[in-house]
């Protein structure tokens, strides 16, 4: 476990110096889930440019929008990298189609976690598995179920810790990185989808709207697909 020492020098670190701080501590079993959002995208290029020890992986849920795979190649000729893809089980997949339809999302809330958690939340666990440092791209001002989280808190169900090296970065604070150092990134994003996730599940925000409105957007929740909650 790591000292309060420890975690204060992470949290007081630059992006380039915590990501190297982590990789330091635990040279091996660091790993970055990334789902090419902007936020992900500046992580990558710290963890890339510095020549970072981490493992980086995508989940393919089967409902991304085009632009996504086309990022995802893009990123890996950019930065040289090869983002490890996961699936959900095919078997799994065809159950819930098959008993309750492709599109049984729509229906309720507890369909639409049940179809979150066969594409996002079984392939996470299982590329997880034998990590000791899950790097995340979250930000508090994403939601109101992030406002309350730390940049290194422990994950006692999956036994790692889980590292938000840009919880407190602001929107602006990104674009700007994203700009200086030249970031490819979606260009969904310049259309009003400021998050990205399967393509019948996302929509662009109006002026004025949480970042997350997209989100599900037929139905009232928290906006959480079950990643991110304990």
């Amino acid at each position: 476990m790591l000292t309060e020492q420890q975690i204060q020098d992470i949290e007081n670190a630059s992006l380039n110096e915590a990501l190297t701080l982590i990789t330091q501590l635990f040279p091996e079993g660091v790993v970055f889930s990334t789902s090419l959002g902007q936020e992900d995208q500046v992580i990558t290029h710290a963890i890339a440019r510095n020549q970072l020890p981490v493992k980086i992986f995508t989940l393919d849920t089967g409902r991304l929008f085009n632009e996504h795979y086309e990022l995802l190649e893009k990123t890996n000729a950019r930065y040289r990298t090869n983002i490890q893809v996961y699936f959900p089980e095919t078997a799994d997949v065809e159950k819930y189609v098959n008993e309750k339809g492709v599109n049984a999302f729509y229906e309720s809330v507890d369909n639409r976690k049940e179809c979150c958690f066969i594409r996002k939340v079984k392939p996470l666990n299982r590329a997880l598995q034998g990590a000791k440092v899950w790097i995340t791209g979250l930000r508090a001002e994403q939601s109101e179920n992030r406002k309350g989280m730390k940049m290194l808190e422990w994950d006692d169900a999956r036994q790692l810790y889980k590292f938000n090296p840009l919880i407190h970065w602001s929107y602006d604070q990104m674009i700007d990185y994203i700009k200086a150092n030249n970031i490819p990134y979606n260009p969904l994003h310049d259309k009003g989808f400021i998050s990205i996730g399967c393509a019948p599940c996302t929509r662009a925000i109006e002026p004025g709207e949480d970042a997350r409105a997209g989100r599900w957007w037929w139905e009232v929740s928290h906006k959480e697909c079950g990643l991110h909650v304990n």
